[in-house]
Order: C-alpha cells, then sequence, then structure tokens
C-alpha cells in the first residue's frame, strides 16, 4: 500500500471521528492532512464524498426541519457559486491550493472560537445571506468545504443553535450532493479514483459512529474548541508551507 492510500486512511478516520464526535468539520479535518501530501484534483472530491457520506448519516440519524425560509437564499447563492468553483478546480496547483486552505482555517477558526464576542450583524438581509451561500459554493467545488463560511456567517447573524444546526447541515447536504454530481459530470471523479472513494467511505464509518456514542460523555463545546484551535495552527502551518513553496 503506497503513500497515498495510508494518507486517506488516517485522514478519512480522523475526520469521521471528529465529525461523529462534535457534528462538523468532516473536510477540514480531512483536508488539513491530505493537502500536505495530495494534489487538489485528488483531495476535493475525497474530500467532498467523504463529507457527503457523514451528511447523509448525519441526516439519517438525526433529522433537522429544513428551515426554509433561511436556507433558500443560502441555497441559491450556494447553487450560484458551484460552477465557478468546479470551473476553477482543475487550474489549482498545490501550492495555491494549501494557501487557500491555510487561509481558511487560520481565519475562520479563531473567528469561530471568538464568535461568542463578536456583535451580530443584522443587516444586508436575504440578499447578504445568499452571498454567504456564494461563498459556501465556491468553497465547497474546490475542497468540499461547504460549511465554514455559512456557518461562520449565520452565527453572526445570531441565530439560535437549533436553526443554525437545522440549515447548515441541509445546506451541506444538497451542496455536498450536487457538487459531487458536477464532479462526476465534469471528469473531475475518473474511473480510477472509485477504489479509493470506496475506502474513504468504508474507512470513516467506523470512526462516525464511534465519535457518536462518544458523544454523551465528552463535552462537545469543549472538544469543539480543541479541534477549532488544532486546525487553526494547521492553517498557519499550511500558510508556512505555501509561502515557501512561492517564494
Amino acid at each position: 500500500m503506497d503513500t497515498t492510500w495510508w494518507v486517506l486512511i488516517v485522514g478519512a478516520a480522523a475526520a469521521g471521528f471528529v465529525q461523529g464526535l462534535s457534528g462538523f468539520a468532516f473536510g477540514l479535518v480531512a483536508t488539513s492532512i491530505w493537502a500536505w501530501w495530495l494534489p487538489p484534483q485528488l483531495v476535493a472530491p475525497m474530500s467532498v464524498f467523504g463529507a457527503l457520506t457523514g451528511q447523509m448519516v448525519a441526516f439519517v440519524t438525526q433529522r433537522r426541519p429544513l428551515q426554509w425560509p433561511r436556507l433558500g437564499p443560502l441555497l441559491a447563492g450556494g447553487l450560484c457559486g458551484l460552477p465557478l468553483g468546479v470551473w476553477l478546480l482543475p487550474r489549482l496547483d498545490s501550492a495555491s491550493f494549501q494557501l487557500g486552505v491555510g487561509l481558511l482555517l487560520a481565519i475562520w477558526c479563531p473567528v469561530m472560537l471568538l464568535s461568542n464576542r463578536i456583535p451580530h450583524i443584522t443587516g444586508g438581509g436575504r440578499a447578504a445571506d445568499a452571498v454567504a451561500g456564494l461563498a459556501g459554493g465556491i468553497a465547497g467545488a474546490i475542497g468540499g468545504f461547504t460549511g465554514p463560511l455559512p456557518t461562520l456567517w449565520c452565527t453572526l447573524r445570531g441565530w439560535d443553535k437549533d436553526t443554525l444546526r437545522g440549515v447548515i447541515q441541509n445546506f451541506n447536504l444538497v451542496m455536498l450532493a450536487v457538487t459531487f454530481v458536477s464532479y462526476v459530470g465534469t471528469g473531475i471523479v475518473k474511473t480510477a479514483m472509485v477504489p479509493q472513494l470506496g475506502a474513504v467511505a468504508a474507512v470513516l464509518l467506523v470512526p462516525v459512529l464511534l465519535g457518536a456514542r462518544l458523544y454523551t460523555g465528552i463535552s462537545q463545546e469543549a472538544f469543539k474548541r480543541l479541534v477549532l484551535a488544532l486546525l487553526a495552527f494547521t492553517g498557519l502551518a499550511l500558510l508556512a508551507r505555501a509561502v515557501h513553496q512561492m517564494v
């Protein structure tokens, strides 16, 4: 088994466990590992497929109401942003991809850690919500990061926890499914990737269920903060590596 397989397995297992325990961040955790060794053209479909599999498990076990009045603008923006992300993906090199992932982790994670202290944003209406969805669609197509930017925006909106979870879970499920179908349709997902996709799905299921089982014995908030802090440091390291490669 070569390095690519080991990296895929470790990333999928770690991301599946974190998603099962905390309910978020499969794409961020997996990509924070995969981006060091794998090209973005492989990382993106693996991340989207793994995150979609995890979201489907969550949908079956923890179904949330649609919250359509708030979900609609985000979805409209996300579906508009997706084609741009699909167009950009084949044109990204490893250094640019690492730079983008590093920036996302280094900015999003600290802001989420401090989100309770940041004033809520009330202006902009549905148009602003659609812009947040647009950003999620672009980021989702590039690396499977459909959730981080819309989650940050909804948090800054001051939505209560149940509303936020319902909106983001359904947004992620729809966007990841459409993204993966678009990958297949545009040839980003190749026949040669099928064994690797199967391995990612098989490897993540047990850690997802194990994480969900341990959920009752560990403070979700404390674990979430630990994961965000680790991802922030990973983002800084990826930034440093990307800048070094570009210089």
